[in-house]
C-alpha cells in the first residue's frame, strides 16, 4: 500500500476485499453476459451497505467470509483507508455501468465495464490499488480538499 493512501487507522481483512472483488467481477461480467440491470442494482445495494458499516448485511461479505472460512485462508490486515475509496470507486462505476445501460448506450456501458474489470482485476490479482492513485492525483491537483 502506497503512503499516499487514505488512512482511517482502521484494519480490514484484505483477504475478503479480494475475494469480495472476485464477486463483484462476477457480478459486472454476468450482467454484461446477460443484460439483466437487477445485478447492477444489486451490486450497488451490496456496495453501499459495506459503506455505510451494514456488513452484516451484505451478501457478498457474507458468502466472502464463507469462502475464506471454508479454504482456511490467512487473515491479511490493511488500513480501511484504501479499500473504502476503491469501493466508493466501484460503487461509482457501477452506477455509471447502470445509467449507461438504462439510455442504451452500449458502447459507454462496455468502456467503462472495461475499466472497472482492469481496475478491479489489478486489486484481485496483483493487490495493486488503483485508488491510492488516484488517491495521490487528487491531493495534488486539490491539496485543500484533502486536509
Amino acid at each position: 500500500m502506497s503512503q499516499q493512501c487514505p488512512l482511517l487507522f482502521r484494519q480490514v481483512d484484505a483477504t475478503v476485499t479480494r475475494i469480495n472483488t472476485l464477486f463483484v467481477v462476477i457480478g459486472i461480467v454476468g450482467f454484461l453476459v446477460s443484460q439483466n440491470e437487477v445485478i447492477l442494482v444489486a451490486l450497488i445495494i451490496d456496495f453501499l451497505l459495506r459503506l455505510y458499516g451494514l456488513k452484516q448485511w451484505s451478501p457478498i461479505t457474507n458468502v466472502s467470509l464463507f469462502v475464506k472460512k471454508q479454504f482456511n485462508l490467512p487473515t491479511k490486515m490493511e488500513d480501511a483507508g484504501a479499500k473504502r475509496l476503491a469501493a466508493i470507486l466501484g460503487v461509482g462505476f457501477v452506477i455509471a455501468i447502470l445509467v449507461a445501460s438504462l439510455a442504451d448506450v452500449d458502447i459507454a456501458v462496455n468502456a467503462i465495464a472495461v475499466v472497472f474489470l482492469a481496475c478491479a482485476g489489478l486489486e484481485l490479482v496483483f493487490g495493486y490499488c488503483i485508488a491510492c492513485k488516484i488517491y495521490h492525483i487528487l491531493t495534488k491537483l486539490y491539496p485543500k480538499g484533502f486536509k
